[in-house]
């Protein structure tokens, strides 16, 4: 059965505290879970230790509890996204059914106090996996600038830009389930 992996971002401490939804469980993630029911879809979301400031290490013994093979479709929001892309550039025998980057986010400027995303893209990354990424122009400068990062490095992987989506955020994202439901 197929399943989805859905990695989350990384808010700041401050975002952290005040929120009482946990980071696994914010923006559309809820939503999507219930839908993911309705394409008999298995769907996993777990809350990654310090996600206001992440270790790499921490965050893969985690994920490492999951399947992740041909069955899965792992999405990534934000700094997940970036730990995905980490991921699976240093683990090159991972193959899965899609890779969806939604807002992805590489720390271009440094602003995290760990080594979390410094790595180098594995540019045959598409050639193994799928891979859509979700983009919204109306994002932060340094969103635009790790798009630009990904699109160098993968120019042909599938792009989906929008003007009016900020940093993706809001309680329901139906243009997610098309690319999940796409065949290639």
């Amino acid at each position: 059965m197929k399943r989805i992996i859905l990695v989350h971002g990384s808010p700041t401490k401050e975002e952290f505290l005040k929120n009482s939804t946990s980071p696994a469980n914010a923006h559309w993630f809820p939503w999507l879970k219930e839908k993911a029911k309705n394409f008999n879809l298995n769907f996993f979301a777990l809350d990654y230790p310090r996600p206001y400031d992440p270790i790499y290490e921490e965050w893969v013994n985690l994920f490492s509890t999951q399947i992740v093979d041909k069955n899965s479709i792992l999405i990534g929001h934000s700094a997940g996204a970036g730990f995905l892309l980490r991921f699976l550039s240093e683990n090159r025998n991972i193959v899965v059914n899609k890779v969806i980057l939604v807002a992805p986010w590489l720390d271009p400027k440094k602003e995290l106090n760990t080594s979390f995303l410094e790595f180098s893209l594995d540019t045959t990354l598409d050639k193994r996996n799928n891979i859509f990424v979700f983009l919204s122009t109306d994002d932060d400068s340094d969103l635009i600038e790790s798009f630009l990062i990904i699109k160098k490095a993968f120019p042909d992987i599938h792009y989906l830009e929008y003007a009016d989506k900020g940093h993706f955020c809001d309680k329901t994202f139906p243009e997610i389930i098309t690319v999940i439901q796409s065949t290639d």
